[in-house]
């Protein structure tokens, strides 16, 4: 385990949490002392929920420890179970209270409850959010859809039926993707029969067996659950995912073989703007620019793809803090030329794009404040995220309207770049620079602020220090900058000017230069540019 200022994912307890908050009719009970509750602010706060998750804690404190702690979980299931009477009770404890050992499911077991509790056992220490929640969707499916069983052969005449496995609350954009991957099902003419975990409750799940087969919108939540059911039940299920034009088009081929339709309407339909958009004069300019992905697989894979086959970025860094998926991930970035990047260490990815120079990051919200630290633009495409990534607006990432999403996401940031470096080549222009107020009043210029004016009595100037002779020359580590040097740097665009000054500086320090001027500028330019 390791102490850091951020981290990607919470601990599994967090995952179970997304779970239930996403459905109804089932409650939580969360062995943990004061102050785990901190939770209920990722969903209320973050994702701006009018109703706090369905989670009871038992919140012990530190004299409790010297108590029966057990007693008092029991206590907070039967209280909680007399007070919200769900269809059924997940029972667990936070990583504090694992130390402890009180066995949570065999302490509500015990209660014999006219319902069904479903234990989860969630190593705090070894696994983090993500596999918490794939973790407890799966024991959830084991225990409530049924004895394992062939299915009914499907009635002549009526429309495939299938299950949508995968969303859940605090996820990215869950809850648009939906909406826009029950619209192309539709299209198609398929039913969906569930939607799993959101918007489920226990009783839906003991419907999953009666689809033909499963759609998994996010195999990081739903795989385990999906292979579950296709052994279980024999549903197969998708593998595809639907993100960015092609994925898309991909998603709907492997739907409509499932489900034994013809795919050929929905995709000689209008589809997604993005392609004639990417094709655009105005994007033109765009080809090439060198992007930096990150993120959880399926977003950090699908991103990957659009910016490399369908934007024609030049992808100079992949990754994922997602070790359960690195395999995956490591396939796509060999496909690119890359070495994949897996790490949930924020300060490696940091460094990995120093190193690779982008032009545009898109990440998490972590490399948000990378980005900002760095001056290079950046989209959020993955979680975690914060308040800003859950909009009011629909604002899908999957399917063909989520593409069209996915192209203002990733081109804005450029072009507001392109605006913001033409503002700062023509700040010092005699007619447009800052000191000249707007065409349209004139031109008047902008007062400047009188200089105050000096005391009376000021004090007098340090003598300046004696300078160091030494009988050996010491190497500086960076030269200095000539001022004509910098001022030219400048007019470099904001998003390569790092990399620019990079090359210069390591330029003049392998020639032992003891000054930048414009002409070692030029002279770095062409050398590197070989």
């Amino acid at each position: 385990m390791q102490l850091t200022l951020w981290t990607y994912e919470g601990p599994p307890h967090i995952g179970a949490m997304r779970i239930a908050t996403a459905m109804t009719g089932l409650h939580y009970v969360l062995h943990a002392p004061q102050g785990d509750t901190y939770a209920d602010l990722l969903f209320t706060m973050i994702e701006r929920r009018d109703a706090r998750p369905p989670v009871t804690y038992t919140t012990f404190r530190a004299q409790d420890l010297g108590r029966d702690t057990a007693e008092l979980f029991k206590t907070s299931v039967s209280a909680a179970y007399a007070r919200f009477q769900p269809q059924a009770m997940i029972v667990g404890a936070s990583c504090t209270a694992e130390l402890i050992q009180d066995d949570p499911g065999g302490l509500a077991k015990a209660l014999n409850l006219p319902i069904p509790v479903i234990p989860l056992e969630l190593p705090a220490y070894q696994k983090k959010e993500n596999w918490g929640a794939s973790e407890t969707f799966y024991r959830l499916v084991r225990a409530l859809a049924g004895a394992p069983g062939a299915r009914a052969a499907r009635e002549p005449g009526r429309r495939p039926l299938c299950n949508i496995l995968g969303p859940t609350a605090l996820g990215f954009r869950h809850r648009d993707d939906l909406i826009e991957i029950r619209r192309l099902l539709d299209s198609l003419g398929i039913d969906v029969n569930v939607v799993a975990p959101l918007g489920a409750s226990p009783a839906d799940l003991g419907r999953l067996k009666d689809a033909d087969f499963n759609v998994v919108l996010y195999p990081e939540t739903a795989r385990s659950a999906a292979e579950y059911l296709k052994k279980s039940f024999g549903q197969p299920f998708t593998h595809v995912v639907p993100i960015g034009v092609g994925g898309t088009r991909r998603f709907v081929e492997e739907v409509a073989g499932l489900a034994g339709l013809d795919p050929a309407p929905v995709l000689d339909g209008p589809g997604s703007r993005l392609p004639w958009y990417s094709r655009s004069v105005d994007s033109t300019y765009l080809t090439g620019k060198r992007v930096f992905v990150f993120g959880d697989a399926t977003h950090a894979i699908g991103l990957a793809r659009i910016a490399a086959r369908e934007l024609g970025f030049q992808v100079v860094g992949l990754g994922t803090y997602s070790r359960e998926f690195a395999r995956e991930v490591r396939a796509e970035a060999a496909e690119l030329g890359l070495e994949a990047l897996i790490t949930d260490d924020y300060l490696d990815v940091e460094a990995a794009i120093r190193a690779a120079a982008p032009e545009l990051v898109l990440g998490t919200q972590m490399e948000r404040h990378v980005a900002k630290r760095l001056g290079i633009p950046c989209a959020v495409i993955s979680a975690p995220i914060h308040v800003q990534d859950f909009p009011a607006r629909y604002a899908p990432q999957m399917g063909f309207e989520g593409a069209n999403v996915l192209f203002d996401t990733l081109v804005h940031p450029l072009m507001m770049g392109l605006e913001e470096h033409l503002l700062g080549m023509f700040r010092e222009d005699p007619e447009f620079h800052d000191g000249v107020g707007p065409s349209h009043l004139g031109g008047t210029p902008v007062a400047a602020s009188a200089p105050q004016a000096a005391p009376a009595t000021a004090p007098a100037p340090e003598a300046a220090p004696a300078p160091i002779h030494l009988d050996h020359p010491v190497a500086v580590a960076v030269a200095p900058w000539a001022p004509e040097a910098e001022k030219e740097l400048k007019k470099i665009p904001f998003f390569v000017r790092g990399k620019a000054r990079t090359n210069t500086e390591r330029f003049a320090r392998e020639r032992q230069l003891p000054l930048i001027t414009l002409e070692t500028l030029y002279d770095a330019k062409a050398h590197y540019g070989r």
